[in-house]
């Protein structure tokens, strides 16, 4: 056996495992919930579960909201979490410093103890309406309001983004932005010709992350989320556990897994023209 042909083995060898463990724990749950999907209330076969989705006026509600929000609050989290890692990389000040310090405490606190600390919080009877109160101001509704769940996918999802584009920033060398300084450049363009480019990837990664969190999150929707719409983790869990369909209930999921697919994508195929222009 040749060299080259022991280190294929080889590196086979060392794949096989994650291979196995994607195929058990991904790919046949994801087939065995398409094949349950298309199960009819007649034991056959067909595309009955998926017009569901469409046609039942609450369902379609549900989709067109978690779409909302989604995009929203992916909109939000990455325009915050650049800003705050453009700050980082640029202000060496006392601030600077601080926010380094602390902004990735929001990780380490699970998602239950966060969602009911914003109930505490932001709540009807909470304790900063209670302290706005004496002055007059009336707090809107945000508990049990899309605006609760904005500000919940806020609180979970830019410390992670951050620190993923703090990461790339901070990459980018010095000298590279001290040249196009020199040459009369100014921030926006420094920004847009520069920094984006060169983190355009890692931008890609957060986006990625962010939008399959929160369009498959369940905790903070459950707990803080309205009745009706819901996000389709809440109205999954609704079908399968409360009406016991797990068919309808497979359908929800292998349609959230196919939104997931479209941006997983892009993010590929991106990926993918990067690699080959490189060669």
């Amino acid at each position: 056996m040749t060299k080259e042909r022991k280190q294929a083995l080889w590196g086979l060898v060392l794949v096989t495992p994650s291979f196995l463990l994607l195929l058990v724990v991904v790919v046949i749950p994801i087939v065995q919930s398409f094949i349950e999907s298309l199960r009819n209330e007649a034991g056959g076969y067909d595309l009955s579960r998926y017009e569901w989705l469409f046609t039942d006026k609450g369902m379609r509600n549900n989709i067109w909201f978690t779409l909302k929000i989604t995009v929203i609050s992916c909109a939000l989290v990455l325009l915050i979490g650049y800003a705050l890692a453009l700050y980082l990389r640029f202000s060496p000040g006392k601030l600077a410093g601080w926010i380094r310090r602390t902004y990735m405490i929001p990780m380490f606190i699970p998602g239950v103890i966060a969602t009911y600390g914003l109930m505490n919080l932001l709540g009807n009877h909470g304790w900063l309406s209670r302290l706005l109160l004496p002055f007059g101001v009336t707090l809107p509704r945000i508990i049990f309001d899309e605006k609760g769940l904005i500000i919940a996918n806020l609180w979970f999802n830019i410390p992670f983004t951050t620190m993923l584009l703090s990461s790339a920033i901070a990459g980018i060398p010095g000298s590279v932005i001290e040249s196009a300084r020199d040459v009369g450049a100014g921030k926006l363009g420094i920004f847009f010709r520069i920094i984006l480019p060169l983190s355009y990837k890692t931008f890609l990664v957060a986006l990625t992350f962010v939008f399959m969190g929160v369009i498959g999150s369940f905790t903070a929707p459950f707990l803080i989320g309205q009745n009706s719409p819901q996000m389709l983790g809440v109205a999954m869990e609704q079908v399968f556990g409360v009406f016991q369909e797990r068919e309808q209930a497979a359908a929800i999921a292998v349609f959230t897994f196919l939104l997931c697919s479209v941006l997983g994508f892009f993010y590929i195929r991106s990926m993918a023209k990067e690699e080959a222009a490189r060669m």
